[in-house]
């Protein structure tokens, strides 16, 4: 039995916030134009929760406000999932670390090797839960896509060394805040970039998360352990 293109997977999305108080600026790159999803549109490192990311160890947990968000008309067992995704598609796309140095306890996954030879650890403490959209109905794939914003500080690597990504992204740059719009966007993207310009300035992690959510029967926008926004 073949596997049902329209279901929704979960997914986590990183953005990378740099100079977030003099001049920041945010990592994106392309994707390809032969991509099923959102071809040649300029995007955020991120996919799709895999098998064993639930079990990857990691050296600091989520805050504790951003992890209870995350259990929101969710599994209550996600959020170490989501986390360690976050760190896993940043590493993949960009080649960028986010983790502490240290030794894996065991043999990491395949999809973690590469991750664990560069001798650190995933860290997720740096990770804020900052959007939630599902992808409408009627495309060819669909996601469950938690947003996570980190301080550039927060990275282990070389900001600016993108060597070691896969080939799903091309184009890798850190683009201003303001220039962002001129670039081709997906519509959520764009959505998504107002919340983060408004959170730049403040490096707490949010009480309340926008989440758009998209079904058969309507589209609403809410907000998760908050109040929906008046217009």
């Amino acid at each position: 039995m073949t596997a049902d293109k329209s279901a929704i997977r979960d997914a986590a999305t990183v953005i990378v916030l740099r100079d977030r108080m003099r001049d920041p600026h945010v990592l994106m790159g392309q994707r390809g134009s032969a991509a099923a999803f959102m071809p040649n549109k300029f995007v955020f490192p991120g996919g799709a929760v895999d098998a064993g990311d639930a079990g990857v160890p990691l050296a600091s947990p989520l805050p504790a406000v951003c992890a209870e968000r995350l259990t929101e008309d969710a599994a209550p067992d996600l959020s170490h999932a989501l986390a360690a995704a976050a760190i896993r598609e940043l590493w993949e796309e960009t080649g960028l670390i986010l983790g502490t140095p240290g030794a894996w306890a065991e043999t990491p996954p395949k999809d973690w090797r590469d991750f664990a030879a560069t001798g650190h650890l995933p860290a997720a403490h740096a990770l804020q839960f900052v959007f939630r959209a599902i992808t409408p109905p009627g495309r060819p794939r669909r996601f469950d896509a938690r947003f996570f914003l980190v301080d550039a500080d927060e990275v282990a690597s070389d900001l600016d060394d993108f060597d070691a990504a896969c080939d799903e992204l091309s184009h890798l740059q850190w683009i201003a805040l303001p220039k962002v719009r001129e670039f081709d966007l997906p519509f959520i993207t764009e959505v998504v970039l107002a919340e983060v310009a408004a959170r730049a300035p403040d490096p707490r992690p949010p009480e309340n998360v926008p989440f758009f959510r998209n079904d058969d029967e309507e589209s609403l926008f809410l907000r998760l352990k908050g109040q929906r926004p008046t217009a």
